[in-house]
């Protein structure tokens, strides 16, 4: 069965998104990221310039060309436009994605924007009623107890 995270109050998705897929390269795993229209072109950039050193190879799914299940990082706006296997999604898309029954790990990057806060809400009511295990990771606690915010 699918374990979702919720990873909530993310200041910087595209920052965070490059961190969370390096770790997920660094075990070896296929990771599909999907993304909204406004996201998925500075999400491209990102990866090939997040660190200075080195750059993330991946492709976007659907480029004439390329065939996605021979990339190890592959970003769409929608599953079915991805051939693999992905044992890991990451969805920073607003609604509900397609699951693949291939993915071990889908992780929802939502930000502290209340708009995305209750799509992300309804998000965890439909996945609870599918019967999958999910996890809550809010990064507004964490920097409410940081040294730096507690006064």
């Amino acid at each position: 069965m699918t374990q979702v995270a919720f990873h909530i109050g993310i200041d910087d998705k595209l920052d965070y998104a490059c961190r969370l897929i390096r770790k997920a390269l660094a075990t070896s795993a296929r990771v599909l990221v999907l993304a909204d229209e406004d996201l998925i072109a500075p999400l491209d950039q990102a990866l090939w310039t997040h660190e200075p050193s080195s750059f993330v190879s991946h492709a976007m799914a659907g480029t004439p060309g390329i065939k996605a299940s021979d990339c190890q990082v592959v970003l769409a706006y929608e599953v079915d436009r991805a051939q693999g296997p992905w044992p890991v999604l990451i969805n920073m898309r607003r609604d509900l994605p397609v699951v693949p029954p291939d993915c071990e790990k889908l992780i929802e990057l939502v930000s502290g924007d209340e708009e995305e806060l209750v799509l992300a809400r309804q998000r965890w009511k439909t996945y609870t009623q599918r019967g999958f295990s999910l996890t809550n990771h809010d990064l507004r606690k964490r920097a409410q107890g940081s040294p730096a915010n507690s006064g």
